[in-house]
């Protein structure tokens, strides 16, 4: 992209301001951008900013790349982007070293304040959307074995179906839209604001005092949802069984009561502390990675959900296989 100054004739800071905001998220995402119709010393502030050298003569054109150099850089972004987010992970592994030594940054305050914020706060959107897909599994479920004359065992399908997979998985796609999008935005607006800058001068961690907080929030937080969330969802299928078809409510008790053992317990709090722990950690590394714009901390908190929610259905296979293989 080429900027065309042709007609500038006089510059001041607030124009290489706007500029740097208009030209950064493009070179953040490899675009080329020409400045040399510029004056020379917003070139060479501008240059700066965006962490690029000042542009040289222009150059003969060079011929496209071809396909082979186009999938190698693709694959070496995707390495980078793996690279980076182990390194993020190994950050938080020794913040959280620092803190079981005693020697964090980390305030209890914060940590109060965050399992406020992503665990009460959450309930009512988990109880909502469990209720539901509750409802759907309890319903499709029953109409089914209804055909083999089998609904006393419609409290087996449901308690097991959602104490083991479903609430967790859920409670995952909640946190992933509320808390791990609100993780970036907050994160990555402190980092537009040069916050994040200020802390570090200060001699404050931000892994400590940002990034920690917010992950054994969801730690704890996590088995906690998930719980109620199979709960609820036993408690619709509860309704559906006794009220649509039929089924005594002690019958549904005893059965379901029968059914629930605790490595089926265990199984489904394992998997939505994994989950939670997933959603914190993507929404804190895109925070910490946005740019310092506006569009940029926007870009962060879309790509939080995504990573999240990328990393629970990989986390969610990876686990099922697993526990299989344990026949757990």
């Amino acid at each position: 992209m080429e900027v065309n100054a042709t007609a500038l004739h006089s510059w001041d800071a607030v124009l290489a301001g706007r500029l740097w905001q208009q030209l950064e998220p493009l070179v953040r995402r490899a675009v080329p951008v020409d400045l040399k119709s510029l004056p020379q010393g917003l070139q060479e502030i501008l240059a700066l900013a965006l962490n690029a050298a000042p542009p040289a003569e222009e150059a003969p054109d060079s011929p496209p790349p071809g396909p082979v150099t186009r999938v190698g850089a693709r694959a070496l972004g995707a390495w980078d982007t793996r690279r980076e987010s182990l390194s993020f992970v190994g950050e938080v592994l020794f913040s959280l070293g620092r803190w079981l030594r005693g020697a964090s940054d980390m305030r209890a305050s914060d940590l109060l304040w965050q399992i406020e914020q992503t665990g009460p706060r959450s309930l009512p959107i988990v109880a909502l959307v469990c209720f539901l897909v509750g409802l759907i599994v309890a319903y499709m479920g029953a109409a089914q074995l209804q055909r083999f004359g089998a609904q006393t065992y419609i409290a087996d399908l449901v308690t097991v179906g959602v104490v083991r997979e479903v609430a967790a998985l859920l409670v995952g796609i909640v946190l992933a839209g509320r808390v791990g999008a609100a993780f970036a935005a907050q994160i990555g607006s402190m980092r537009a604001n040069e916050e994040i800058d200020a802390l570090t001068t200060l001699g404050v961690n931000a892994f400590d005092f940002l990034v920690l907080p917010r992950v054994l929030a969801l730690l704890i937080v996590g088995p906690m949802l998930t719980a109620f969330g199979a709960l609820v969802g036993m408690g619709v299928g509860w309704l559906v069984a006794v009220l649509i078809y039929g089924v005594t409510p002690l019958e549904y008790v005893y059965a379901s009561v029968d059914s629930l053992t605790l490595p089926h317990v265990l199984v489904g709090l394992i998997k939505g502390t994994v989950y939670a722990v997933l959603v914190a950690l993507a929404g804190c590394r895109q925070g910490m990675a946005a740019g310092r714009s506006a569009q940029a901390v926007g870009d962060a908190t879309t790509a939080s959900v995504v990573q999240a929610i990328v990393w629970i259905v990989v986390a969610a296979s990876v686990l099922t296989v697993v526990f299989q293989r344990l026949d757990v």
